[in-house]
C-alpha cells in the first residue's frame, strides 16, 4: 500500500451506515442468491424427510453420509468461493480478460479437487468405524457416501459457474437451475428410495444417487442457460491457463476460506459425531433440527454473498465508500431477517419437528433442539454475512482463525462439558455451539469494523494485493 494511501484518514461510524440505492442493490441481488441457497438446501430437506419414512436408521445413515460427505467436499468449495472478491473486484473494474482468467482457472481447480475428494469418499467406511459410529448405520452410511463419488466434478464445476453467474449480476440462470433441480432430485428420490415405477427399493443409497444425478443436471443446466454470459469467458483456452503463480494465488485466497468453512462445518459435524456416540435416535433428531438450521441459514448466507460481490464490485471501481455502505446494510438486513427466523424457531418446535419424522422418540429430539437453534440465529447470521463483506476486500485469513478460536477453543470444548459432563445430552451438545457461534460473530463484526474502515484496495492474480 502506497504512503499516500495510508495517509488517508479511517472511516467512522457512519460511513457504514447504508443509503436507499445501497439497501435496494442488496436485497434484489441477496434474494435470488437466497433462493439459490434455499433451493440446495431444500434438497437435503427433501432427501432427509422422504428418507425419515423408511425408518431412524437410514435416516441416521443419510444424516452420517452427509456429514461425512461436505467434510471431504467443504475446503474445495472455499477454495473456489475466492471466485467471489476475483470476479466481482474485475466486473467493477470493467476487466474483462481477469474474469476468463478466474473462471477458465476456477474450472481447472475444479477437476483436481473433484479428484482428491472421490479418493476420500471412496474410505469413508473405515473411517465411520474409526469414529465408533452405530453399527446399523455404518454400512449405510458408507454405501451412501460412495454414491457421490460419479456427482464430485459437476458438484465443484456448478459452484464455479454459479459464483461467477452472481458476481456479474446474472443470477436467473442458477435460480433456474436450482428449482428444476429440486424437482427433478424429489422424483429421483421416490422412485428410488421407495422402489416405484418398478425399480429396486434402496431407500437411503437411493437418495445418494438422485443427488448424484441431480448435480450433473445442474451443471449442464446453469451452463445451459448461462450460455451468453458464460461462453465469452470461455470460447478461448488461454496459453497461460496453468500458470503456477496465478493458480498458486488463487490457492493462497482460497485456502483460508475452505479452513474456515472446513472448521465451521466441522464443528457441526463433530457435534453429529457426538450424537452418534449418544445412539440412533440422537442423531436422526439433531438431523432434522440441522436441516432446519441451515434451511434458515441459508439467507444470511444469500445475503453475505451479496455483501461479498458488491463490497468486491465497489473495491474494483475504487469507491470505497460504497464498500462500507453495503457492507453497513448487509448487517442490518440480516439482523432484522435472522429475528423473524428465531421467532419461528421458538414459537414452533413440536410442529417442524413433526413434519420429518413419524417416530415420537426422533421427534422429540429434533423438537428440543429446535429452540436452541433459534436462540442462535441471530450470531449464526452475523458471522456469515462479516465474513462476506470481508471476502469483498479479500480479506480471508482472519476470518479462518477467528473460527477456529470460537468453535474449536471455545465452543467444542463447551459441548463435550455439558452434554457428557452436565449430562444435558443433545442440548448440552448443541449450546456449547450456540457459545462459539457467539464468539466467531463478535469476533468476525470487531474485523469487519477495523478492515473496512482502512483504504481498500484491489486484489490482482499477477501482483501483491
Amino acid at each position: 500500500m502506497s504512503s499516500s494511501a495510508a495517509a488517508v484518514p479511517r472511516a467512522r461510524l457512519s460511513a457504514f451506515r447504508p443509503r436507499v440505492v445501497e439497501l435496494r442493490a442488496l436485497v434484489a441481488l441477496a434474494l435470488p442468491v437466497a433462493v439459490v441457497q434455499m433451493g440446495l438446501v431444500a434438497q437435503g430437506l427433501v432427501d432427509t424427510a422422504m428418507v425419515g419414512r423408511v425408518d431412524a436408521a437410514q435416516l441416521g445413515a443419510v444424516t452420517l453420509g452427509n456429514l461425512y460427505f461436505f467434510s471431504v467436499a467443504v475446503f474445495g468449495m472455499g477454495l473456489l468461493i475466492a471466485l467471489d472478491p476475483l470476479v466481482s473486484q474485475a466486473f467493477g473494474a470493467g476487466d474483462r480478460d481477469a474474469i476468463e482468467v478466474a473462471i477458465q482457472r476456477g474450472l481447472v481447480l475444479s477437476v483436481a479437487i473433484a479428484v482428491a475428494a472421490s479418493v476420500l469418499l471412496a474410505v469413508a467406511e473405515p473411517v465411520f468405524v474409526l469414529l465408533n459410529q452405530p453399527e446399523e448405520v455404518v454400512p449405510v452410511a458408507a454405501a451412501y457416501a460412495r454414491t457421490q463419488i460419479p456427482g464430485m466434478l459437476p458438484f465443484y464445476g456448478f459452484i464455479v459457474f454459479r459464483q461467477v453467474l452472481q458476481a456479474v449480476g446474472r443470477v436467473a440462470p442458477v435460480v433456474w437451475t436450482i428449482l428444476l433441480a429440486n424437482v427433478l432430485n424429489a422424483f429421483l428420490n421416490w422412485i428410488l428410495i421407495f422402489g416405484n415405477l418398478g425399480l429396486p427399493e434402496l431407500g437411503a443409497v437411493g437418495s445418494g444417487w438422485a443427488t448424484a444425478i441431480s448435480r450433473w443436471f445442474m451443471w449442464l443446466c446453469s451452463l445451459a442457460l448461462g450460455w451468453r454470459v458464460l461462453t465469452p469467458y470461455l470460447r478461448r483456452v488461454r496459453r497461460d491457463l496453468f500458470a503456477p503463480g496465478p493458480l498458486k494465488r488463487i490457492v493462497r485466497l482460497g485456502s483460508p476460506i475452505g479452513l474456515q468453512l472446513f472448521l465451521e462445518f466441522g464443528a457441526f459435524g463433530a457435534i453429529g459425531i457426538l450424537m452418534g456416540w449418544l445412539g440412533t435416535v440422537a442423531i436422526a433428531g439433531h438431523q432434522i433440527a440441522l436441516n432446519l438450521a441451515a434451511f434458515a441459514f441459508m439467507i444470511p448466507l444469500g445475503i453475505s454473498q451479496a455483501a461479498a460481490i458488491l463490497v468486491g464490485r465497489a473495491v474494483g471501481r475504487g469507491d470505497s465508500a460504497a464498500a462500507r455502505r453495503s457492507a453497513g446494510g448487509a448487517v442490518v438486513v440480516c439482523c432484522l431477517v435472522m429475528a423473524a427466523t428465531a421467532a419461528v424457531f421458538l414459537g414452533l418446535p413440536r410442529v417442524l419437528a413433526d413434519q420429518f419424522t413419524t417416530e415420537t422418540r426422533v421427534a422429540a429430539v429434533a423438537a428440543a433442539l429446535i429452540p436452541v437453534a433459534g436462540m442462535f440465529q441471530l450470531f449464526d447470521g452475523l458471522q456469515v454475512v462479516c465474513t462476506g463483506a470481508l471476502r469483498g476486500v479479500a480479506d480471508t485469513m482472519r476470518p479462518m482463525i477467528y473460527n477456529m478460536l470460537g468453535f474449536w477453543l471455545f465452543g467444542m470444548p463447551l459441548s463435550l462439558w455439558l452434554g457428557f459432563r452436565v449430562d444435558m445430552g443433545p442440548k448440552g451438545l448443541w449450546w456449547g455451539l450456540a457459545a462459539g457461534l457467539g464468539a466467531v460473530a463478535v469476533l468476525l463484526l470487531g474485523r469487519m469494523w477495523i478492515r473496512l474502515r482502512r483504504p481498500l484496495e484491489r486484489f490482482s492474480l499477477t501482483h501483491g494485493g
